[in-house]
């Protein structure tokens, strides 16, 4: 256990054991720290946060904050941060902005330098975000997707999982699984993320039948209604009915082709 002298803890935090928390850092009443979390130096953790087992928390990120959300009126809410997660420096990660909601990160999440977790995100397992990426109140992202520097996720927006975000995209729209935004580009699909599907394991007759599912979604000419429904026939489990799941389930709609694009990686 090394707890510097300096750091402020109430006596209403469980800190589990093997700690590491650095000096001028402040814990707040009502948290929980699992076992074997390294808490860096000026970190601050506010009330209603829950950190799980061997996280690292680095120099200045501050965790369970008030939303930013001008209709919160101070009701209690939670942050929620799995095991094995890396939070970097001046990360925030806000609670959520209703009673008894939740902003909850997943396990073995990389949030990187200056990443912002707005109000009642939930980010799935294995979730990257990289510097500066900023995600809107509400927004979902997959398991293992990957935002790539600065870029931007408009609220209640949904990235599907293995989907990757290059630098400086943005979205306002749904972003389906297993799906690219190029960099500079806004709610534009550019090609599929190849070599994350292959990281992940998916066989190569699962990445053949994505790569169709894909081609339907997006370069047969079909509208959206009509590629879903031939997706369903054409592939109604696997990976690849995970598109035409997506897109039917979307409420804010999937982003679109991008016509200047041919590369699918």
């Amino acid at each position: 256990m090394s707890i510097h002298s300096s750091a402020i803890i109430h006596p209403d935090a469980v800190i589990g054991r093997n700690p590491v928390i650095g000096p001028l850092t402040v814990i707040d009443a009502q948290v929980e720290i699992g076992d074997n979390c390294v808490i860096g130096p000026n970190v601050v953790i506010h009330s209603y946060t829950r950190i799980g087992e061997g996280t690292r928390v680095h120099a200045c990120a501050v965790v369970g904050d008030w939303p930013q959300d001008m209709a919160f009126d101070g009701v209690v809410s939670r942050v929620e941060i799995g095991a094995g997660c890396v939070i970097r420096e001046g990360v925030t990660v806000h609670r959520g902005t209703k009673e008894g909601t939740v902003t909850r990160v997943g396990d073995r999440c990389f949030l990187m330098a200056n990443s912002h977790v707005a109000h009642n995100c939930v980010l799935g397992d294995g979730v990257i975000l990289a510097n500066g990426v900023l995600l809107g109140g509400y927004a979902e992202i997959g398991e293992r997707a990957f935002l790539s520097g600065n870029a931007v996720v408009h609220q209640f927006c949904t990235v599907g999982r293995l989907a990757m975000m290059s630098g400086l995209s943005a979205i306002s729209k749904d972003l389906p699984p297993f799906c690219v935004v190029r960099s500079n580009c806004t709610n534009h699909v550019s090609g599929l993320n190849i070599v994350g599907l292959r990281r992940a394991g998916l066989s190569p007759d699962e990445r053949k039948q994505v790569k169709a599912a894909f081609h339907i979604l997006y370069r047969s000419g079909l509208n959206v209604k009509q590629a879903i429904e031939r997706m369903k026939q054409e592939f109604p489990d696997g990976p690849a009915a995970e598109l035409w799941q997506f897109a039917e389930s979307s409420k804010r709609g999937i982003c679109a082709p991008d016509r200047t694009e041919d590369s699918e990686e």
